[in-house]
C-alpha cells in the first residue's frame, strides 16, 4: 500500500506526541498548518503534527471534476449511497500512517487523530477500527461514516478513546442533524463523547480552536 503524501512540523526536538489532521473535500494538507501554529500544546512536550494529503481523484457530486477527497462523493447531503470502497481505503491508508508513527517510536497512546469535513470522516471510521488504543478522536464539521457496520467492525482498543466532536449551527454542507445523530452513534459505542457546536457556517472558528487545544492537553497529559 502507498502511504499518502504528508505535510509535517517537526518541534524540532525529539516528538513525545503526535498529532494527525485531515484535511477536507478539495482542500490540501496546508489548510491546517496556520491552526496548528495557533495550539499551545507546551506542558504536553514536543509534538509533531502531520498533516496527510488526499489523493486526487473525480468527485461526482462536483461534476466528476478531480480534486484532493479522501472518498467519492456521490451526492451532496447524506442521502446518496456512500462510496464504500473509497472509504475503506482510506481507513487502511491512515492505519498506514498511524504503524508508520509507532515505527518512529511514538506509542499510540500518544496519537491524536483529527480531521475536518471529510478528514473527520475518516478520523472517525480510521480511529475507531484501529487495533491499538490512540490518545483521542477530534472531528470537526463532520460525520460518521459507514455507521451501520461499526458496532461490528470497531476494535476493542479503540472502545474507551475519548472523542470530541465540533460542528457548526448553520453549516449547509454537513447539517447539525446529521452532527448530532453521528455524536450519539459514538456515544452509544461506549465512547465518552465531548460535543461543541458553534454559531458558524462549514469553518472553523477561534473558541473551536481553544476547545481542541484543552481537548488535546488532558488526552496527551493522560498518556
Amino acid at each position: 500500500m502507498t502511504l499518502p503524501q504528508t505535510i509535517e512540523l517537526d518541534p524540532g526536538a525529539p516528538a513525545r506526541a503526535t498529532v494527525f489532521i485531515l484535511h477536507g473535500l478539495g482542500a490540501d494538507g496546508t489548510d491546517f498548518l496556520p491552526f496548528a501554529d495557533e495550539l499551545k500544546l507546551d506542558e504536553v512536550g514536543p509534538v509533531r503534527f502531520v498533516f496527510p494529503r488526499a489523493p486526487v481523484r473525480p468527485v461526482t457530486a462536483n461534476g466528476g471534476a478531480a480534486m484532493r477527497a479522501w472518498y467519492d462523493i456521490l451526492a451532496f447531503g447524506g442521502a446518496a449511497r456512500e462510496d464504500e470502497e473509497g472509504l475503506r481505503e482510506s481507513f487502511a491508508a491512515v492505519h498506514g500512517l498511524l504503524e508508520r508513527e509507532r515505527a518512529r517510536g511514538i506509542a499510540p497512546s500518544r496519537i491524536v487523530l483529527a480531521g475536518f469535513s471529510q478528514g473527520c470522516a475518516i478520523t472517525l471510521g480510521a480511529g475507531l477500527r484501529f487495533g491499538h488504543r490512540l490518545a483521542g478522536l477530534v472531528g470537526m464539521s463532520g460525520y460518521l461514516p459507514l455507521a451501520g457496520t461499526l458496532p461490528g467492525e470497531r476494535h476493542t482498543a479503540n472502545a474507551g478513546t475519548p472523542v470530541l466532536l465540533a460542528h457548526g449551527t448553520r453549516d449547509p454542507l454537513v447539517g447539525l442533524v446529521r452532527g448530532h445523530a453521528s455524536r450519539d452513534a459514538v456515544a452509544a459505542l461506549g465512547n465518552p463523547v465531548q460535543w461543541h457546536d458553534y454559531p458558524m457556517e462549514h469553518s472553523v472558528c477561534m473558541e473551536e480552536l481553544r476547545d481542541v487545544q484543552t481537548f488535546l492537553q488532558r488526552v496527551l497529559a493522560e498518556g
